[in-house]
């Protein structure tokens, strides 16, 4: 199946899609939280994480599900995986919004023995979605997917997003202050200025920002196989090795924000050597993505 074929007849994946509706309404209820209730915590209001996370929820469960469609054959595997990942979900689901209505944070929170047992609810739930998507990845890479574009997309989308996974490991690696094991924010305590809406932070490293980025390829790649496909005559060939040169790039640029957090430096301030780094990437890849379409196949002459 191509990948426009499974956007005009998805098979879906029911549990998935089930999230997805779920954390639809999820996110209108922590919307109106946002307007109705005043608290703050950590710098933001309070109902802020759980609103970003269903909206996050809603994006992944939707994509995930699509990328199962577009499997050429059942797997029974990858479907028992993606249903773990919604059970892991919604127990991370559980814990966020139980903390907001407790009125304390969810994220690296050992100051009492119920709030380290949630984070460890939390941690354990983390590591058994990495786990459950990994065996879709290897599901992916071990089916034969006909359109090569749409196989690069899937596969790549899927092991980057694993990437971005693996940048929330280094989180609980911070150090910080007592009752905490963990943090996002680099070289600052959490909780100072961020930026609008995200609250990546605008006075010293965050993690989150590679994270977010690397998440997020499991629905950038198969975008731009889709728009390959749909609105371009590019062959098949083609399509395959741009979307190859891009989501090289794309797991390279989230290793960069990553590597950029790490030195403390707040998104919009890098450095001259991160600079250095981003227009090396930037370079490279345009320069990858033109050497691929100038050798694009040419249409045969028509003899008489």
């Amino acid at each position: 199946m191509t990948i426009i074929e499974a956007v005009k007849s998805p098979r879906g994946h029911r549990p998935l899609m089930v999230l997805t509706w779920a954390s639809v309404i999820l996110a209108l209820i922590a919307g109106i939280g946002l307007l109705a209730d005043s608290r703050m915590l950590t710098g933001v209001p309070i109902w802020l994480k759980p609103f970003k996370f269903a909206v996050s929820f809603v994006v992944y469960a939707w994509a995930l599900s699509w990328l199962l469609s577009v499997l050429p054959r059942r797997s029974r595997v990858a479907e028992w995986a993606g249903t773990i990942i919604v059970g892991m979900m919604v127990a991370e689901m559980a814990v966020i919004v139980t903390q907001v209505i407790r009125g304390t944070t969810s994220h690296y929170n050992v100051t009492t023995p119920l709030n380290a047992t949630l984070w460890s609810i939390m941690g354990a739930s983390i590591m058994i979605l990495f786990l459950a998507q990994l065996v879709i990845g290897i599901v992916a890479l071990i089916q034969r997917i006909p359109d090569r574009a749409t196989a690069y997309a899937i596969r790549l989308g899927l092991f980057i997003s694993l990437l971005g996974m693996a940048v929330a490991f280094a989180m609980t690696s911070q150090k910080t202050g007592a009752g905490t094991i963990g943090a996002h924010s680099v070289g600052v305590p959490d909780g100072g200025p961020g930026m609008p809406l995200t609250g990546w932070s605008t006075t010293g490293g965050d993690l989150r920002i590679g994270h977010f980025v690397g998440l997020h390829a499991l629905q950038a790649l198969p975008l731009l196989a889709y728009a390959l496909t749909r609105w371009t005559r590019i062959d098949e060939v083609i399509r395959a090795r741009v979307v190859l040169v891009t989501g090289i790039g794309y797991a390279v640029l989230v290793l960069l924000l990553t590597w950029q957090a790490l030195r403390g430096q707040p998104l919009l301030q890098p450095d001259a050597t991160i600079l250095a780094a981003y227009a090396a990437l930037t370079v490279s890849t345009l320069t990858g993505i033109g050497a691929v379409l100038s050798r694009r196949t040419k249409p045969a002459m028509v003899t008489a």
